[in-house]
């Protein structure tokens, strides 16, 4: 089965086992995350994300770039110094988790091109290893970097916030009622997160 048969046959799942998100999905763009080539790009830009929004993760992201001048690989970037990085919106903190990260794969103590034979936990468990990589960001490379299609990351504050705005909570859901409300998303949790995500975009 093609990637595509699949994606669809993921939506079509999860618009019968998730009334609530199927008006979304109707909604909303056709999901098309695809893995990436550049695997060193796509952790580095989840590294910048963390914690701030996406619009200024991608202004920061933009600044990266433009500093490389050229594309954004792990010997390019390892060669820039922490100031660089700082004059580019980074924090000190996260300059030095780019850095760290970009020294490892250059060095090739972080094999990325191997990651997509390793499942999930081997994934998460080999890019925690980096400095200032925790469970999410390793998740959201599952996603975004390798196109995975079951990636449940109970951590993310958009999903609790998707997930709260969908079942009208009254608070963020803890993990357990998290996990539990996304269990209709198995084994699509990545296509049914990317719609969670797009449902915040909209006034309703």
């Amino acid at each position: 089965m093609s990637r595509t048969e699949m994606i669809e046959r993921g939506i079509a799942q999860l618009q019968r086992s998730d009334p609530r998100l199927a008006p979304i999905i109707e909604r909303a763009p056709r999901f098309d995350v695809r893995p990436t080539r550049n695997r060193f790009r796509a952790i580095a830009r989840s590294i910048v994300a963390q914690q701030i929004s996406t619009a200024a993760a991608a202004t920061i992201w933009q600044r990266v770039e433009a500093a490389l001048g050229e594309q954004a690989t792990a010997r390019a970037v390892a060669r820039l110094a922490p100031d660089r990085l700082r004059d580019c919106g980074l924090s000190a903190r996260k300059a030095s988790y780019l850095l760290d990260l970009a020294t490892r794969v250059d060095s090739g103590s972080l094999p990325l091109e191997r990651l997509g034979r390793v499942d999930d936990e081997g994934v998460i468990e080999a890019l925690t290893a980096v400095r200032g990589v925790g469970r999410w960001t390793a998740q959201m490379f599952l996603l975004f970097g390798l196109g995975r299609l079951d990636v449940l990351a109970v951590d993310d504050f958009g999903l609790k916030s998707a997930i709260r705005k969908l079942h009208r909570l009254e608070a963020l859901p803890d993990r357990e009622t998290f996990t539990r409300l996304a269990e209709p998303w198995r084994p699509y949790a990545s296509i049914a997160s990317w719609y969670c995500w797009r449902s915040l975009e909209s006034a309703d």
